[in-house]
């Protein structure tokens, strides 16, 4: 992905400055303790969230290419309006709080590396997407989201109204609505979306940080491959019909990382409807459950056990659960905790 930026100098002068983003992962590091990765990673991120300050120069009108569309703003964005937990996380992740009028939606509790931060910020609604009237009397310059349906007429309204009041909408690209415009779901993305971000709130270098930390974080866990030989179910909701990680989003980047097989490998999308019959003729190794507010781990447990045919599977009679919150599988930049807290509990912490 290419930025452009370009910035008006004291003297007038309009300077245009492409700068090409490359975020592949070259090198292998050591392994870290798993035990301590998701510390360290909070702890990393967590600098970058206090860090206010970065690298501006007079005003830059910003243009990105986003999900099909351009992205333009006259400067860095000063009221950004978060609709989802894993947009407001990006925002954070980076320092921007100071920068934020709003956020919306969460899925589980925002992560306490970042709850000071969050709580700077006002919550618009918690539970849902904001009405159109409250998003608008928070006066955004910038409204980004991790879903397209945020910006559905049934949510806060279309790109082109808020085109029309003159205020930027952003989605992450992996949630672009026309699927074509989607990158491939990799590291790399989840890398461009942070950068992104940076560019929109003038937040540039600390977005480089936590993608930084984010590479060696990956480096450690993919050369320990604490997953290797095991098959994984990735339970995300529901009972009757099961809702699992399939093979293009971020639970396919966590099992990858921690060298597993998924056992939805073969389910196109990041999440969809999976079937009961796949995973008793599998019976897999691990299972992952994603514990959120509106289905949480403790439930999915209760109905594994106490189901006639699941209780026989092997990951439910050696109680082989893996839990990790459901905003880590969000691309972002808690995806990268999703895969420490996995790779944690499959070396011996337990669930």
């Amino acid at each position: 992905m290419t930025h452009t930026c370009t910035f008006s100098t004291s003297h007038g002068r309009r300077v245009a400055l492409r700068t090409p983003v490359d975020l592949r992962v070259h090198a292998r590091v050591s392994p870290r303790v798993l035990a301590t990765a998701a510390a360290s990673v909070a702890a990393a991120l967590a600098l970058a969230a206090c860090t206010t300050g970065s690298a501006e120069s007079g005003t830059a009108t910003i243009s990105l290419a986003n999900c099909g569309r351009t992205v333009t703003l006259d400067g860095p964005a000063e009221r950004g309006v978060t609709l989802n937990q894993g947009a407001t996380e990006t925002a954070l992740s980076i320092g921007a709080q100071d920068r934020m009028a709003g956020t919306a939606y969460l899925d589980d509790a925002i992560a306490p590396q970042w709850a000071a931060a969050y709580a700077q910020v006002p919550a618009l609604d918690e539970k849902d997407y904001p009405s159109r009237e409250a998003l608008l009397e928070a006066k955004p310059d910038l409204v980004t989201a991790s879903y397209s349906g945020a910006f559905d007429d049934k949510a806060v309204g279309s790109h082109e109204s808020f085109d029309e009041l003159g205020v930027a909408t952003y989605v992450s690209p992996f949630g672009c609505k026309d699927k074509s415009t989607r990158p491939a779901v990799a590291w790399d993305s989840i890398g461009s979306e942070i950068t992104d971000y940076g560019t929109m709130f003038g937040r540039e270098d600390e977005a480089a940080a936590v993608v930084a930390q984010m590479r060696e974080t990956l480096a450690g866990i993919e050369s320990a491959a604490p997953a290797k030989g095991k098959s994984i179910f990735w339970y995300d909701s529901n009972t009757t019909t099961p809702y699992v990680g399939a093979n293009a989003g971020g639970p396919q980047l966590i099992i990858d990382a921690v060298g597993g097989t998924n056992i939805f490998a073969g389910t196109a999308g990041s999440w969809a409807d999976g079937s009961w019959e796949t995973v008793l003729a599998a019976n897999p190794d691990v299972i992952v459950l994603a514990d959120a507010s509106w289905d949480t781990a403790e439930e999915k447990k209760a109905y594994l056990r106490g189901d006639p045919a699941l209780k026989d599977l092997k990951a439910v009679r050696d109680d082989a659960f893996v839990v990790v919150p459901f905003s880590t599988t969000t691309p972002g930049p808690r995806t990268i905790e999703g895969a420490s807290l996995v790779a944690g509990q499959l070396g011996g912490d337990g669930a």
